[in-house]
């Protein structure tokens, strides 16, 4: 009895000591029995038989009180170990697994495309130029060319990887590394393309739904905004977005593209993703097919309720050999630089269209937070390049 007593003692000064020399984010292995505790936040308490003290760190940068976006940036790196950004990445996980469920489950096959490139995709002002071997490379913009070329051999693929945009934006939805899914598809017109964003945006929402409840819970999302998000979504003209514009009297110029206070007043609409179809093609890349009458250019852009912006671009390629090449022409870009994409439509070309749906603007959409740079593990933007 004498020596249980003595060891109970032994055990509790040692305790006591360690709540004096202990430190934040200090490491510990605790043997002990769990038992439920309707007092603890938790539910559960361990009764402790011994604590193995494994590090004690150094005092913490990050302390328990508020700071900084910048100071929290410059310790991304310790600021992931926070429960609210712990929550983020679960959320992040969860959707690329989402994503990748949705294609596969779907006979999608998965071809990824090149990070270097040769060619530009989204117009030649964005790049990020590299040398490469004594000549001039590109960190790819998209992978869409190159899944296009896999659509005519395997009829449905998609790449999800890296993407960079050499965009002098300082915005709230802009990265300069990001990450994009995107799927193409033979044989599919705009119409069952939208079909297919339509369906694939439902399914991860609700993906996320049945599997991320506590992590919305820590961010407080509210899950009404969530839940609403089925099919069918809002279907909407270019010309039917600039009324709505014109409506609220905003200041646009008919044929440009629409920036973000512009999405943010056409989405403020719909409690559901609107897409806007049928755009002037001057606003859109040279890839893109037009519509019989030559003036609108049969794309597609998805935008988010509640102000999140652009998630999903995509729209009907351009199948025809001639016509390409006079797009290629008319947008300024080197003609050889495409051989091997005009080679799709010379050798077997199929009516085609696909989409990209950016990872972290998706995921900044669901978490309900107010900036992207916090649903990358270590985000990449015009002034940052560290942790």
């Amino acid at each position: 009895m004498f020596n249980v007593l003595s060891q109970k003692m032994m055990l509790l000064k040692m305790f006591f000591k360690l709540e004096n020399t202990l430190t934040q984010e200090s490491s510990l292995s605790i043997t002990g029995t769990v038992q439920e505790d309707k007092r603890s936040k938790g539910g559960v308490e361990i009764i402790a038989s011994n604590i193995n003290v494994v590090h004690i760190a150094d005092e913490y940068p990050i302390a328990l009180k508020d700071h900084g976006v910048s100071f929290l940036m410059d310790n991304r790196h310790l600021w992931l170990r926070s429960k609210r950004q712990f929550a983020i990445m679960k959320i992040r996980q969860r959707t690329i697994k989402a994503i990748r469920d949705f294609f596969d489950d779907r006979g999608f096959v998965l071809i990824d495309s090149p990070m270097f490139t040769g060619n530009a995709v989204e117009g030649t002002t964005t790049l990020f130029e590299t040398d490469y071997f004594n000549r001039s490379a590109y960190l790819t913009q998209s992978g869409q060319l190159y899944q296009e070329a896999a659509a005519m051999a395997f009829g449905k693929t998609y790449c999800f990887g890296p993407c960079f945009r050499a965009e002098k934006s300082k915005t709230r939805k802009h990265l300069t590394e990001f990450w994009m899914v995107e799927p193409e598809m033979a044989y599919c017109d705009i119409n069952q393309n939208m079909d297919i964003i339509e369906e694939f945006i439902s399914y991860i929402i609700s993906d996320c739904l049945k599997h991320c409840s506590q992590e919305l819970e820590i961010l407080e999302r509210d899950l009404s905004k969530l839940e609403n998000i089925s099919s069918p979504f809002p279907r909407i003209s270019y010309d039917d977005a600039v009324k709505i514009l014109k409506d609220k009297n905003r200041d646009f110029k008919y044929g440009s593209d629409f920036g973000a206070p512009d999405e943010e007043a056409i989405a403020s609409e719909f409690d559901k993703p609107v897409m806007i179809h049928s755009w002037p093609h001057k606003t859109k890349a040279f890839y893109m097919k037009r519509d019989k009458t030559d003036k609108y250019a049969l794309g597609v852009d998805v935008l988010a309720p509640e102000g999140y912006g652009e998630v999903v671009g995509g729209g009907q390629r351009e199948d025809d050999h001639d016509l390409l090449v006079k797009r290629i022409k008319e947008h300024k870009l080197p003609v050889d630089a495409f051989k091997w994409y005009l080679d799709l439509r010379k050798y077997g070309s199929v009516p085609h269209s696909g989409f990209g749906l950016g990872l972290e603007r998706t995921v900044s959409w669901i978490c309900g937070i107010d900036h992207i740079r916090q649903t990358i593990p270590f985000p990449r933007t015009m002034g940052r390049l560290e942790p």
